[in-house]
């Protein structure tokens, strides 16, 4: 009876540890259409693939996986928002390959999040002029055009440590402009909205980490306990937030019901 219980023990074990690896390593697409008067023609189809907290994870040699994923969906941009590394098991490397990777598909653009600005100065800086160097565009409280067939974006990108505050309001956007923001953590929501955003790309929550039919996320970093932003697109005023449940982990080393995520965008004009 006990060698019994042993072999059954073992086989739920086994079965844990495949469930959780399908789980942390199957990658799955999310596309989602942002229809608004606002997107001009030459816009309509428009293509933003974000990618947010890889946290040092790997998806084959190269991160071919996670690129072969990405190229699929054909992006205008690609946008990297926050924590392509981990602060407690930093490596620089397997987030250079991703950046490399990356700026072959399509102009790649990049945002800090928490825990870049955890690492070591020497670690920070290595990081920074890498991304550099690979050619992503590093967007520091920093307004740009995305252009497209003579018609234009704007695209801000706030750095983690200022993401509240009036860091986004003291841009001044203009409200005329169709305004897209890339910022690492939800939370903000409210600010902004108040600043003139109409599409905010944002991660930070892991998807709640362990996600529960009808509940949805657990936890998440600075939501606590049954976090209102894990992910999908959320409202306030005018403008909409996707927030993506990102790729690797951090404290919590394990997804449960939480598959990585790589976000497709469309930006679409309403059908006449």
């Amino acid at each position: 009876m006990k060698k019994k219980r042993l072999i059954i023990l073992g086989i739920s074990a086994a079965a844990v540890l495949i469930f959780c690896g399908w789980q942390n390593n199957t990658l799955q697409i999310s596309r989602y259409s942002y229809v608004s008067e606002e997107v001009s023609e030459q816009l309509d189809g428009f293509t933003i693939v974000q990618i947010s907290d890889l946290h040092n994870k790997r998806f084959g040699k190269d991160q071919r996986r996670l690129l072969k994923k990405t190229a699929e969906l054909e992006p205008d941009i690609i946008v990297i928002t926050g924590d392509i590394v981990d602060s407690n098991h930093t490596n620089i490397d397997n987030a250079l390959e991703l950046a490399d990777g990356a700026v072959k598909i399509a102009p790649t653009y990049y945002v800090t999040g928490n825990h870049e600005h955890w690492l070591e100065q020497n670690d920070f800086d290595e990081l920074i002029s890498g991304l550099s160097e690979s050619g992503v565009k590093i967007l520091d409280n920093e307004r740009i055009d995305i252009e497209k067939n003579g018609s234009h974006f704007s695209l801000t990108g706030l750095d983690d440590l200022y993401l509240g505050g009036n860091t986004l309001r003291n841009m001044n956007l203009d409200d005329d402009e169709f305004n897209v923001l890339l910022a690492h953590e939800p939370q903000y929501i409210e600010e902004y909205s108040a600043a003139g955003i109409d599409l905010a790309l944002t991660g930070h929550a892991h998807g709640g980490q362990f996600r529960l039919p009808f509940v949805g996320g657990i936890v998440a970093p600075d939501q606590g306990f049954f976090p209102e932003y894990s992910e999908g697109i959320h409202t306030s005023g005018g403008m909409k937030m996707v927030v993506s449940r990102g790729l690797g982990n951090s404290i919590i080393p394990v997804r449960i019901f939480n598959f990585p995520e790589i976000v497709g965008i469309e930006l679409r004009r309403p059908k006449s």
